[in-house]
Parts: structure tokens; C-alpha cells; sequence
């Protein structure tokens, strides 16, 4: 990290380009594995919601538990830090402009949902079919891929296309930046 002279990003300190460019690679491809991981956990889902067969339905439930227990958090985590060092790395910011702040609220929101709300809901269903019931709530296996494939997508149209502009603090970090206006000339 280094120390630039002008505008900051946390306290001043920035990440250096080759450090930027490797946090902005694992933060891409635990992105882009957290997106493939929602297709598959869909694909999964309808499988388990679509099929008639006791034997399909519990293969179905039993390999999103694998993907929910093993692979979905330790990549939400990774995404997540991967995307705050980024942030504060760099001049943009976590609070300055207005799609990197929605993306981190979001990327948080998806974590917390995929601890607290896929996973049990996840394993509700594995202890269920493994106990010979059938699948308890379709809907709860496939209404958490649904939901974290389209806030996925979402957050990766908006990281392409920076839609939106500066917050109020961004705004204010560039005013600041800018210096005092110059002052009006005295009129006679």
C-alpha cells in the first residue's frame, strides 16, 4: 500500500496496482462462483420441485446441502472482504458513489440471507426427504436461488455500467478535494 497525495481513500492509504488488480481478481471470480453456485443451486431446486421420484428429489436436496454447507459461505465471505478492500483501497470508495455503496449493502444482506435463511432452509429439507417425507416447501428451495441469482445479476449490471453518480459524502470528499471557491470579486 502507499500513501497519495491527493484525494484518499481511507486515511490517505491506496492500494498499489499490483495489489489492486490481484484483490480485483479474487474479487471477480468469487463473484462470477458465487453466481454460478445460485445457477446451480436452481437448477437443483426445480430438479427437486419438478420430479416425481423420492430417489431424484433427495439426490436434489442432499447436493445443495453440499453446496450450502461447503461452498456458498467461505465464497460470500470472500466476495464480501474481497469487495470492502477494494473500496478502501481505492478512490471509489465505500460511501462515495452510489453503486458501490448499494453493492455493498447488498452483497451483506445476500451473506447474511445465505447464512440464516438458505442453509437452514436448505438442511430443513434434507432432514425431512432423508427421513422419507416428502419435500416440505418447494418454495423454500428455490425461492433463495431466485432471490441471490437476481441480486447477483443485479450487482453486476451495476458494476459494469457505475450508474447513479456520487452520495452526499462523495460529494462532499470532491468539494473538499477541489479546495475553497474562489471568491467573488468585490463589486463597486
Amino acid at each position: 500500500m502507499s500513501r497519495p497525495g491527493g484525494s484518499g481513500t481511507v486515511d490517505g492509504v491506496k492500494l498499489v496496482r499490483p495489489a489492486r488488480r490481484a484483490v480485483l481478481a479474487v474479487h471477480v471470480v468469487a463473484s462470477a462462483g458465487w453466481l454460478g453456485l445460485s445457477v446451480g443451486l436452481l437448477a437443483l431446486g426445480l430438479a427437486a420441485n419438478t420430479t416425481g421420484a423420492p430417489a431424484t428429489v433427495e439426490a436434489a436436496v442432499r447436493s445443495m446441502q453440499l453446496f450450502a454447507d461447503w461452498l456458498l459461505l467461505p465464497v460470500a465471505l470472500l466476495t464480501l472482504g474481497s469487495g470492502l478492500v477494494l473500496a478502501l483501497g481505492t478512490p471509489w470508495g465505500l460511501a462515495r458513489h452510489r453503486w458501490v455503496w448499494t453493492k455493498f449493502w447488498l452483497t451483506l444482506a445476500t451473506t447474511a440471507a445465505t447464512a440464516f435463511a438458505l442453509r437452514p432452509g436448505v438442511n430443513d429439507a434434507v432432514a425431512a426427504v432423508s427421513a422419507g417425507h416428502p419435500l416440505p416447501d418447494g418454495g423454500d428451495v428455490l425461492m433463495g436461488p431466485v432471490v441471490s441469482l437476481s441480486a447477483y445479476v443485479f450487482m453486476t449490471v451495476i458494476s459494469v455500467l457505475k450508474p447513479w453518480g456520487l452520495t452526499r459524502r462523495g460529494r462532499r470528499l470532491r468539494e473538499a478535494a477541489r479546495g475553497p471557491a474562489p471568491a467573488e470579486p468585490a463589486r463597486v
